[in-house]
């Protein structure tokens, strides 16, 4: 995909100026309005990584989900509630996993109306291969140095507390 001409000015910051003058400062807009940039150019360079390996970035964090587990599977309940998306989406995502020949499915036999999603070897070693090149390439984040990250993880911390994602205590 080729990348788009780059612009001669900021749009965020234009903007910024330009919603000062009708509106009156409001830092937040500008906040948001990179942070969802940033998210979109994270998500495209990520996707493309993983894209090789028939995976895409939710498709991923299931798998490494999976690996960080005693046992190499989960409850489909569980995955969604460690990677904060409902319930329909973990179905669409492990089931992609499972046509993939990533994951394998099967009833959980400690919850009569659970399904148990486990990783597979060829899981594994896609995982493996697919972390090696986001590794590689710093997770898309490699105009910051260790500390910056560090940095810009505790500043979205608050964020993620205040939504509610998990108990700081």
């Amino acid at each position: 995909m080729p990348k788009p001409l780059s612009l001669s000015f900021d749009p965020i910051s234009r903007a910024d100026e330009h919603w000062k003058q009708r509106w009156g400062s409001v830092p937040s807009m500008a906040a948001i309005t990179s942070i969802m940039r940033a998210q979109q150019i994270l998500l495209a360079e990520v996707d493309a990584v993983v894209k090789p390996y028939g995976l895409t970035f939710a498709r991923y964090e299931a798998l490494v989900l999976l690996t960080f587990s005693q046992k190499g599977e989960l409850p489909m309940s569980k995955i969604g509630e460690r990677l904060m998306v409902h319930p329909t989406s973990v179905t669409n995502t492990v089931d992609r996993l499972v046509r993939s020949g990533l994951v394998d499915k099967r009833p959980n036999p400690n919850d009569g109306r659970g399904t148990l999603a486990s990783i597979t070897d060829k899981g594994r070693e896609v995982c493996d291969a697919a972390t090696r090149d986001l590794m590689a390439m710093d997770f898309g984040l490699g105009a910051y140095d260790a500390e910056e990250c560090a940095e810009i993880f505790a500043m979205l911390r608050p964020l993620r507390v205040a939504a509610g994602d998990f108990d700081e205590g």
